[in-house]
């Protein structure tokens, strides 16, 4: 009998481990079965799953110009080691493409695309006077004080503004970011100890020597943080808040997030879902909050991650040429004025952008092989652009 795993996958499941599984190639199937490697809790959802097939050629088969050079549309799929590709205005599929090994039909690890999901769960729950920006991390979540968290607001929380002591580099094994890896259970844990608690660990990050609310710094704990807040204010866990407030609203299929061993959400990036569902979340906020008649989240709220954001705590901030001129806005990226575009970001290649002058949401998952790369990050902030501008009504 031969192995069909390695047929389809081109190695045999037996070579994926925690130690490798977001490097190509194991990256292009555990992607979309994280299941299998760190514990997941379900949101559930309430909707089906279509089968992708590629439509849009008039999209699909355009070129656009990114730093001088011509590029076709295919090509930068190609070169961003794109998973899926989706286009919508409205109800209307402009364009859709998957690579040959890709399974749209299952939930895709979306990474960092998870912050603004969060941040929209927040949103919900101020909207229902359950969450309050303005309040200390410590009031929903005292054992914070022990950490640089103490003296944070929710506000900071969601701006990223939290002044901390930690150093974000993916690909670090043994420093900040590989012990935060551990405690999340995405790394082997050290030979002979267990791994400490996510929430423990966040809460002894130690503060830097800036106050709260100075420049925009990327953090990802800060999102983690604001999960466990969440799930505080609202007294229930992130995976049932998400499924009851957002995503059986929206009517989407059921989704994943992964969590500790304790049960505590990776708010920051542990969330998988469809491209098609993705889709139906970028447009309930295109059409005010709303999905069929039913109030998902306010338009004051979409409005004011629209219009706010500090200019200048982006441009002091760490980010400030990935977006030159941009913002960011309850766990959003925005782009400078007038453009009222808005996008989540996730390692790897993962994006959900939303236009609302334009009626347009793409999103765009892929298996790139580094976390983070400069020249395909920015080559696509420029296809997803092209498409966008190619596709308004």
């Amino acid at each position: 009998m031969t192995d069909s795993f390695l047929d389809r996958n081109g190695f045999p499941r037996s070579s994926i481990t925690l130690a490798n599984w977001r490097t190509r190639p194991f990256s292009t199937w555990s992607f979309v079965n994280v299941g299998e490697l760190v514990p997941t809790a379900r949101v559930h959802g309430r909707g089906t799953v279509c089968p992708g097939v590629e439509t849009g050629a008039d999209l699909l088969d355009g070129s656009f110009v990114h730093e001088g050079e011509q590029h076709t549309v295919r090509d930068a799929l190609q070169l961003g080691q794109t998973d899926s590709l989706l286009v919508t205005r409205g109800a209307s599929v402009l364009a859709e493409w998957h690579a040959p090994h890709a399974r749209p039909d299952l939930p895709h690890l979306v990474f960092s695309v998870t912050k603004s999901i969060t941040g929209l769960l927040a949103g919900v729950l101020e909207d229902r006077g359950a969450l309050d920006p303005a309040r200390l991390v410590t009031d929903y979540l005292p054992d914070a004080a022990i950490g640089g968290f103490s003296g944070a607001t929710v506000r900071h929380l969601l701006d990223m503004r939290v002044s901390l002591d930690f150093t974000e580099s993916y690909l670090d094994r043994d420093g900040d970011y590989g012990r935060y890896r551990r405690a999340m259970l995405w790394n082997p844990p050290d030979a002979g100890r267990v791994a400490e608690p996510l929430p423990a660990m966040l809460c002894s990050i130690p503060a830097d020597a800036a106050p709260h609310g100075g420049p925009f710094h990327y953090h990802s704990p800060v999102s983690d943080m604001l999960g466990l807040v969440l799930e505080r204010a609202a007294g229930a866990r992130l995976s049932d808040l998400l499924s009851e407030l957002i995503w059986q609203p929206l009517g989407a299929s059921d989704a994943t997030i992964t969590v500790d061993g304790t049960g505590a959400p990776r708010a920051a990036g542990g969330f998988s879902a469809t491209p098609e569902d993705l889709a139906k979340l970028g447009r309930m906020m295109l059409e005010d909050g709303a999905v069929g008649g039913h109030q998902v989240i306010s338009p004051s709220w979409l409005a004011d991650l629209v219009r706010n954001g500090d200019r200048e705590a982006w441009d002091s901030g760490n980010y400030h040429d990935f977006i030159v001129g941009g913002r960011y806005r309850n766990q959003w990226y925005g782009f400078p004025e007038p453009d009222d575009t808005i996008v989540a970001i996730g390692i790897h290649g993962q994006y959900l952008h939303r236009s609302p002058s334009r009626g347009t949401v793409i999103v765009k998952l892929s298996s790139q092989a580094l976390p983070q790369d400069d020249r395909l990050d920015l080559l696509n902030l420029s296809l997803l652009d092209h498409l966008s501008r190619s596709s308004a009504g």
